[in-house]
């Protein structure tokens, strides 16, 4: 069953897995096509520091670099930071980064700003973040390395190098947030939208 309403599927421009299915399972039709663009060279271009603007700025350069490319289509474009106080993480580049990363957040509370944007020929005609409040429980060297053992390869697929839908859920004490938001998609937001765009049933 299908609850889109659109000449065309949706657009999803992700490499994201987490992304996809929830796409997937709120029973809208949508295709991928992931914006190539240089991420971390347009966030140190754009001078910005807050977390959530660089969220929105990142998930409106992705959501219009590929509506240009296909006039009419709706684009959807979503972006995640992760922020320890000042500090913005990005994916670790491998496991020992991924350590690295971990044994900062281990015992602190973080937070995850996600950002998703709708554009339609190459003009961004929506977008909103949210954010998550996670902690993170204290933990040794041992269960880290036991954690990144289980994961495997998937550590450098998120930022933080975990993800909640999976062993992630292992490392936190506590959680305020929206599960959307954690898995990286203001999906509640974008629904609305969609809805009154008439896209939506």
């Amino acid at each position: 069953m299908t609850f889109w309403l659109g000449d065309a599927p949706l657009i999803l421009a992700t490499h994201s897995q987490a992304r996809k299915m929830l796409i997937a399972n709120a029973g809208l039709d949508f295709e991928v096509i992931p914006a190539d663009l240089d991420e971390r060279g347009l966030q140190e271009a754009s001078n910005l520091t807050a977390p959530r603007d660089i969220a929105l700025l990142l998930a409106c350069a992705k959501a219009r670099a590929v509506s240009a490319m296909h006039p009419g289509r709706y684009v959807v474009g979503a972006d995640q930071t992760l922020a320890l106080g000042s500090r913005i993480f990005s994916k670790p580049d491998g496991r020992a980064a991924a350590m690295a990363q971990l044994q900062e957040l281990a015992g602190h509370s973080h937070e995850l700003h996600s950002a998703v944007a709708v554009a339609r020929d190459g003009e961004v005609i929506f977008e909103e973040a949210t954010a998550a409040r996670m902690t993170m429980r204290s933990l040794t060297e041992a269960q880290l390395t036991a954690y990144l053992d289980a994961v495997g390869n998937a550590i450098t697929s998120s930022v933080g190098a975990y993800q909640l839908e999976r062993f992630g859920i292992h490392l936190f004490d506590r959680i305020d947030g929206d599960h959307f938001t954690i898995l990286g998609l203001p999906l509640l937001p974008l629904l609305g939208f969609l809805r009154r765009e008439g896209l939506v049933a």
